[in-house]
């Protein structure tokens, strides 16, 4: 288990040890997509639904989770977010796009910052819209792009 950097040579787990790292700027991307009834998408785009308008709710979610990954995924370091945004676009009648930016200036990336920031708001989004479409599903959350650190740059390729 050697080659797995979250154990050690006896597969006891471990945070990785990052101190001997470079600080550097870095970047993460990361996308999911929420599938609904194509009446739930368009209560969402014209901000018609009861509770509130989702994606402002769904927005300051994503950011927040962003700011707490070090707390809710075990072996992740806490960093000093420097920024994290969380957008939305509309794929269809029926597929609600959710798009997370997080910058930090530190020691080791953001990817899971990132893909945090998805997973919550599309889970609001749920949870707001739940009581008229529960088939709403969760799907593709995904890295999209990485930029920083000694791996240097990805970029997902569809």
């Amino acid at each position: 288990m050697s080659n797995l950097s979250h154990f050690d040579d006896q597969g006891a787990s471990r945070m990785v040890d990052v101190t001997a790292k470079t600080e550097s700027e870095r970047l993460a991307r990361a996308s999911a997509r929420v599938r609904m009834q194509p009446a739930t998408l368009a209560l969402i785009k014209d901000r018609k639904l009861a509770k509130g308008d989702v994606l402002e709710v769904a927005r300051l979610a994503g950011i927040m989770a962003a700011k707490r990954t070090g707390e809710l995924i075990p072996l992740c370091h806490p960093l000093p977010i420097t920024g994290a945004t969380v957008d939305f676009s509309f794929s269809g009648d029926d597929v609600l796009v959710i798009e997370a930016t997080v910058r930090v200036f530190g020691r080791t990336g953001v990817e899971m910052e990132a893909l945090t920031a998805v997973s919550v708001a599309g889970l609001t989004v749920y949870d707001m819209c739940k009581s008229i479409d529960r088939g709403i599903t969760i799907e593709r959350i995904r890295l999209e792009e990485k930029q920083g650190g000694k791996s240097g740059h990805f970029q997902s390729s569809d």
